[in-house]
């Protein structure tokens, strides 16, 4: 029999992603009690950082669904007796803050590895550790093209569509739509906001160098972007290209229609949520903004196999929302201290 260590994990997880099973499904009984870190007879540790504060605490509600998804494995048996232990700390979008979490997740926690932890910024601060300690780094929620590289960092696995994929997506909308526009760039200055800026780079081939007339940034510590929409506007600018997290996403919308500009307005994927970028920049800002998403949304069409799947959309949405209404709310999260640690422990094995 196999044993349930680190390495037998991170070998199924792409078995189980193409199947489309979850990752910790049912495995074979074992004779032997000589089991990795974060296993035990009776419980399976998995830890996780998410942004329950600062800048990108909208995207919260990711970690809280996986809480609530281990919540309904466990009350359902668990795995093969096991029960999950999901350990989820706040690392409030910051770097540092993350590889502290992390470090206490590896070597306090002794989680058998990490699922889902969320940013390219703060992936990026524990992606050497993570891998140096040969510690499972899986469906880390960022596309950055960073992650495809199994020689170099053979622990890490990506979740999310490549963001310079999307870029190049964007660069062919323009070429065919737009030839002759001229491109300012809105983006966040860190890993994130580049890999798209290469894939749009890169989309637009020659064109490049003389339809991008501004590339202009924001640091996730600013207070908004006002200044750079106003300087991408006097440079001439007919398309804008928004590479930015929800926050700033919306900030940007309310600048562009504050000011009565009318330009193309390309946001990327990141920021496309109606809930918490579209709706707080105002629906009525965001009319004609082009965008895109690799997820599904409902409504879906008819059809003997979509009915299916939305009625498994239905029953899973009925288990989140049952299952999330004893985890504190991300508005609830925003008002701990920075120095405090959020744990969700406590969620997923009740």
């Amino acid at each position: 029999m196999k044993r349930l260590t680190r390495r037998t994990i991170l070998a199924a997880a792409p078995t189980a992603l193409a199947l489309g099973g979850p990752l910790l499904a049912p495995w074979p009984a074992r004779a032997s009690k000589n089991y990795g870190p974060g296993v035990t007879d009776s419980e399976i540790k998995i830890g996780n950082t998410g942004p329950y504060s600062g800048p990108l605490s909208n995207a919260s509600p990711i970690p809280l669904s996986m809480a609530a998804y281990f919540k309904m494995i466990n009350e359902q048996g668990g795995i093969n007796g096991r029960k999950i232990n999901f350990i989820s700390y706040d690392d409030g979008y910051s770097p540092p803050k993350t590889v502290e979490q992390t470090r206490k997740l590896v070597e306090s926690d002794q989680v058998l590895f990490t699922a889902g932890q969320l940013g390219t910024p703060t992936n990026s601060a524990i992606w050497h550790y993570m891998n140096q300690s040969k510690v499972p780094h899986l469906f880390v929620s960022t596309g950055a093209t960073k992650w495809d590289d199994p020689k170099g960092h053979p622990w890490t696995m990506g979740f999310f569509v490549s963001y310079q994929a999307e870029g190049r997506i964007y660069a062919d909308y323009i070429l065919k739509s737009k030839p002759d526009g001229k491109i300012g760039v809105l983006s966040q200055n860190d890993d994130f906001g580049k890999d798209y800026l290469k894939g749009l780079v890169d989309g637009l081939g020659e064109k490049a160098a003389s339809m991008i007339k501004i590339k202009d940034s924001y640091e996730t510590t600013d207070v908004g972007v006002d200044s750079q929409i106003i300087e991408i506007k006097a440079a001439g600018c007919d398309l804008l290209f928004t590479v930015a997290i929800p926050k700033f996403g919306a900030l940007a919308i309310r600048k562009v229609a504050e000011i009565g500009w009318k330009p193309l307005h390309i946001l990327n994927g990141i920021a496309s949520s109606v809930g918490v970028t579209l709706k707080p920049a105002g629906l009525e800002n965001a009319k004609g903004i082009i965008t895109s998403n690799s997820f599904r949304t409902l409504p879906i069409p008819n059809g003997k196999a979509m009915l299916a799947t939305k009625s498994g959309h239905r029953s899973w949405t009925s288990i989140i929302r049952t299952a999330t209404r004893a985890i504190p709310r991300p508005s609830m999260a925003s008002r701990l201290p920075r120095r405090q640690s959020r744990s969700l422990s406590s969620a997923a094995t009740s």
